[in-house]
């Protein structure tokens, strides 16, 4: 039986004014109440117990739980699958297992598990060395001809000993034994260079496999979640040791190997001029030079010619021009300028192959501060020059008291070449003027444009359109050019000196500039017309100034070089390169004819636009 639990008496009446508490009765009794409430009383049960105020006092803490108290806790439930087990054990009985006697005296039976590693298979693939089945036979003739060419070699070793001997005189015997032990040496060393060169190149391709992986198959998937902007994979970084503190002044891929490209050294502060180096990269050998080549005054442009892929023009700080011949890996060019031939007088700034003259004699053009911009070529193993034109600024001319004509020079950075008239070429100088020159006419300019506020650092004609060209400054600014009008299509403020431009070859509308803050700005008009569609820092240290540019003319890359000598090649992202979308039904038109129409879609509307202004 539960215990008897206690009543507790209340009473409360309603009224107006303040409550007063009975102390006899526990009642609260209101003033002003009626008299038959006040002589009300209580009525107890029999049964109920009387408490203390301490046990009345006492809490008890009772917890709900979500559990029924009242189900029942031995439910059970009948399977079907356990009772036929059971009854197909019974219509079969089995026989009891024998069980294992243990020896009970010193017998302990264990097991263990243990982790087995999965097996790792590694591989790589690469191209299998050329290989050549040699085979000769060793006779009488064969062994003496090889006798006499050993003799042969030790009668020029004893010339050029007998041609040194007031150096041999100074020097001891010592030095002369080492002498001819290097001698030797090289002449060995010469037996294995193309196999070393074989063998550098696989074990360079397995330490750059990764690099190379991502260069073949990465694609950035997040393209698909931009907005349409884009990003540059960074591949490989070129350095050498012996271009150290020399700035990159050009690029230039060759064209014939898609993986070999040169790369120019020098000095752009006139106050720091020293030495300058021409180094050959192949994209298969990232960690050392194919070629190097050094000269005494800095490098400051080079070009590749297109049908002799094996000859570089180049032009130095000291107003020289020289071609080295990649087949004659000397150390000194092949052809070189002097103050007899009609060199420069201040530095050479770009150089251009151009096509044979009627006599099939190679040709180049050079532009310099000097305001020449000269033509070269070579005959009978010299170069001859003539002065193509010479750059004045406009209304600098006045006459002295002699009533000879005085005028400025204008002072020559770039110029570029325009694809089908080949008489037709732009100069941009360092007043900011761009001046559309002909080679026909060596004393006036068949256009002039008020370009840019500083110095022009490049200038360069569209590869598909034959109206548009582009130049950029240190004034900050990138303009797009139709050549027919003087005022710019496009503007572009990049914030900080533009470096270099450069059209990408696979699109009319994508280019990219490199700016002194150390960025690589990456636009394609069809998409965009008012801003970069990638913005991307490639050096590591903010110090670093990116000096030129270029795309690859195949693969989806471009190399950048800084002036610390640093060449860095980037891998461009989907939505740098996109191509046109198919339409159902439609195959999707590509070539020059297309890139030119998506082109001149934009400057016809770009004119409308300023006629309507």
């Amino acid at each position: 039986m539960p215990p008897k639990q206690p009543l507790r008496r209340q009473s409360v009446s309603v009224g107006r004014g303040t409550r007063k508490r009975d102390e006899d009765s526990g009642t609260e009794v209101a003033e002003g109440a009626d008299e038959w409430a006040q002589s009300k009383a209580t009525v107890r049960p029999p049964d109920q117990l009387e408490l203390t105020d301490a046990e009345l006092k006492e809490e008890f803490t009772r917890i709900l739980t979500a559990n029924n108290p009242h189900a029942p806790q031995n439910i059970v439930r009948y399977s079907f699958k356990a009772a036929e087990k059971v009854a197909e054990e019974l219509m079969t009985p089995k026989q009891p297992k024998e069980r294992k006697l243990t020896n009970k005296f010193n017998f302990s039976e264990r097991a263990s598990q243990t982790f087995n590693n999965p097996l790792r298979d590694r591989e790589c693939q690469m191209e299998p060395p050329p290989r050549t089945n040699f085979s000769a036979t060793a006779n009488q003739w064969e062994i003496y001809d090889a006798y006499v060419e050993e003799l042969e070699k030790q009668e020029k070793t004893k010339e050029k000993e007998k041609a040194k001997t007031p150096v041999a005189k100074k020097m001891g015997k010592m030095a002369m034994r080492k002498m001819t032990s290097m001698e030797s040496q090289s002449d060995d060393i010469t037996k294995v260079t193309q196999a070393a060169k074989i063998v550098e190149r696989m074990v360079n391709q397995n330490t750059y496999d990764d690099v190379a992986q991502d260069f073949k198959y990465y694609e950035d998937a997040a393209d698909e979640y931009r907005d349409q902007e884009g990003t540059l994979l960074p591949l490989w970084k070129f350095q050498n040791d012996k271009a150290k503190r020399l700035a990159v002044t050009a690029l230039c891929w060759n064209p014939k190997y898609n993986d070999l490209f040169a790369v120019g050294h020098g000095s752009y502060d006139f106050m720091k001029q020293s030495r300058g180096m021409l180094l050959l990269y192949s994209m298969k050998n990232p960690s050392f030079p194919e070629y190097i080549f050094s000269s005494e005054s800095g490098i400051m442009c080079l070009d590749m010619h297109m049908d002799h892929p094996y000859l570089v023009v180049v032009g130095h700080y000291d107003g020289n021009v020289a071609i080295y011949n990649l087949k004659k890996p000397h150390s000194q060019p092949s052809f070189r300028s002097s103050a007899k031939s009609g060199k420069h007088t201040d530095p050479v700034w770009q150089v251009k192959w151009q096509k044979d003259d009627m006599d099939n004699n190679l040709n180049f053009f050079s532009v310099s501060s000097d305001g020449r911009i000269v033509s070269w070529t070579l005959v009978k193993s010299e170069l001859v020059h003539t002065d193509v034109i010479k750059l004045k600024v406009e209304g600098s001319t006045t006459e002295s008291l002699e009533g000879l004509q005085l005028y400025t020079v204008g002072c020559g950075t770039a110029f570029d070449f325009h694809k089908e008239i080949d008489y037709m070429f732009l100069v941009g100088t360092e007043e900011g003027k761009i001046y559309k020159c002909s080679k026909s006419y060596s004393s006036q300019f068949l256009d002039t444009y008020d370009a840019h506020n500083m110095a022009v650092d490049a200038v360069s004609w569209n590869p598909y359109h034959t109206k548009v060209f582009m130049s950029c400054s240190s004034d900050w600014t990138v303009k797009i050019w139709d050549h027919t009008i003087k005022t710019p299509m496009f503007i572009y403020d990049l914030n900080s000196a533009v470096g270099d431009v450069a059209w990408a070859p696979y699109s009319s509308t994508v280019f990219a500039a490199v700016t002194t803050n150390g960025k690589t700005h990456v636009f394609d008009l069809s998409i965009n017309k008012y801003e970069a569609i990638c913005n991307q820092p490639v050096v590591a240290k903010k110090k670093n100034k990116i000096t030129h540019v270029q795309f690859n003319p195949i693969h989806p890359i471009i190399i950048v070089g800084d002036d610390r000598g640093h060449v860095t090649c980037l891998k461009l992202s989907p939505n740098l390169r996109k191509m046109p979308k198919e339409k159902k039904g439609q195959e999707v038109q590509k070539g020059p004819a297309v890139e030119i129409a998506k082109l001149d879609k934009l400057l016809n509307l770009v004119r409308e636009v300023k006629t309507k202004i």
